[in-house]
This record gives C-alpha cells, sequence and structure tokens, in this order.
C-alpha cells in the first residue's frame, strides 16, 4: 500500500514525534537521527516531509541511509556541516497515518492504547478465566522495547497491614504476550507468563 503525505496544513493535525536530530555526519549537511519512530524507510524515503513541534518549520528529506545500525539523513535545508551542527537536538515531527490504512495494518499508536481494559487472553497460559480483567492501561513507555504499564483491578496488599504493595504492571508489548487489540471494544488481550503480573 502506497502512503502519502496528508494535510497540506501541519498545524490543523496532530503531529507525531519522528526523531531528534544528533551530530552532523561529514561536510554536506547530513545529519545523525535517534528515531522515535518503527517506520524509518517510510518517514525518511525521499520527499518525505517532516517539521518542528509547532509545525512552523518544513525539513524535506534529500535523501537517507543506514549506517551502523544508525540513521543518516540529509534534509534540504541543511547545506553544509555548519547548519547540520546548528539544529543539533532539534526534534522533528511527522503527521499521522490514515486510520482506516492503520486498520487494515492492524497498526496503533501509543496514545490509542492508553484507557484500554486489560483483560487475559482466551486459553491463557495461566490457566485462568478466558476474558478475566486485569486492569486498565495507564502508559505506553517508549524504550529498546515498548512497555504497557497497566494500573490492576487488584493491587496486591500486604497481608499483615492491608497496604497496596503493588498497583500496576508492566508488560512488554509484543504479539505473544499482548495478542488481540480490538479499539471499538476498547480492550486488549494479555497472555502472561506466571509472575509478569502481581497477584497473578
Amino acid at each position: 500500500m502506497e502512503r502519502v503525505q496528508h494535510s497540506d496544513s501541519p498545524q490543523q493535525r496532530e503531529l507525531l514525534r519522528v526523531c531528534r536530530i544528533g551530530r552532523a555526519q561529514g561536510l554536506k549537511g547530513e545529519v545523525n537521527v535517534y528515531l522515535f519512530t518503527d517506520e524509518p524507510e517510510y518517514r525518511f524515503a525521499p520527499d518525505s516531509v517532516l517539521y518542528t513541534r509547532d509545525g512552523g518549520e518544513e525539513y524535506v528529506v534529500e535523501h537517507a541511509r543506514t549506517h551502523n545500525n544508525r540513521w543518516i539523513v540529509k534534509f534540504d535545508r541543511l547545506g553544509d556541516r555548519n547548519a547540520a551542527e546548528a539544529v543539533n537536538g532539534l526534534e522533528l515531527f511527522g503527521e499521522p497515518d490514515d486510520p482506516e490504512d492503520m486498520l487494515e495494518e492492524d497498526a496503533w499508536y501509543p496514545k490509542d492504547l492508553v484507557g484500554l481494559e486489560a483483560r487475559l487472553a482466551d486459553g491463557n497460559g495461566l490457566g485462568l478465566p478466558d476474558g478475566q480483567v486485569v486492569g486498565k492501561v495507564v502508559d505506553v513507555i517508549d524504550g529498546a522495547q515498548s512497555l504497557l504499564k497497566i494500573r490492576l483491578a487488584n493491587p496486591v496488599r500486604d497481608e499483615a497491614t492491608g497496604e497496596v504493595t503493588e498497583s500496576t504492571a508492566l508488560v512488554p508489548f509484543v504479539d505473544e504476550l499482548v495478542p488481540d487489540i480490538d479499539l471499538e471494544e476498547g480492550y486488549l488481550t494479555i497472555d502472561s507468563p506466571g509472575g509478569l503480573i502481581p497477584g497473578i
């Protein structure tokens, strides 16, 4: 499926963080970038447009390449090393994909997952009832591996004092552990190994 840039007015849309510009690479205006996207081939395709946080400035990709697992990008407005060094630390943003296209591709943005009810998957490995409510997704933590932060429906309490000792769980956001997501119905399922979710 071909992806396209969407509106002519990025200020009207919610922009998604794509990368942070790092140090200059060479003398011709190329820069190293730190990724916040899992679609670098799409976001850094020639003629792709990225924006500053407020949508006020455009950075058009001339070309991009990888070197030692790093992405190096040449933007049209960075003509030399001095220009590249001047934007070190600048974060760039892209327009969201079309929601219908994302549904077809089983893709989600982190903000879509916050607020979903977390339930145990059918036939889960713990042998607990299918659909048992675990809690609610309250955050998605980005890192080397995305984690779902789930506020537990039944916090763990100290037997002696009755005080809550654990009220949240962190679940790696991978297909094996989160097999189903239903945005329309407002839930996702978890197939958790023992010990991952406190109290279960």
